[in-house]
């Protein structure tokens, strides 16, 4: 299955123009504290118990380090739920932290 991707340069275009989504990050609680880049945190083992905090009306972007665990969610959520409206961040946080912000702690 073909899955909508993202690349950090075009969700750094979305942030700077404004757009309208909602950033998650299905990495774990440690992951998290170490370095993040403020999207609401969904730890990939809750992500069906907090379905309802996922949004079907405007585009939701899913993260988590180097982009594998976020494109199963977004497998997942597209296949057995049926979102239509999510995109998996490209190379996660580590591309983030190499292209956009080289500060940024990530474990």
């Amino acid at each position: 299955m073909a899955m909508n991707q993202i690349s950090v340069m075009e969700l750094q275009s979305w942030i700077d123009k404004g757009e309208d989504f909602l950033l998650i990050d299905v990495r774990e609680q440690l992951e998290y504290e170490t370095g993040h880049i403020n999207g609401l945190h969904i730890p990939m083992g809750s992500i069906l118990d907090r379905l309802d905090e996922i949004p079907t009306d405007k585009k939701v972007v899913v993260h988590c380090k180097s982009g594998g665990r976020s494109g199963n969610v977004v497998r997942y959520l597209s296949l057995e739920k049926g979102y239509t409206n999510l995109y998996n961040l490209e190379g996660g946080i580590m591309a983030w932290k190499l292209l956009i912000n080289p500060d940024l702690d990530v474990l």
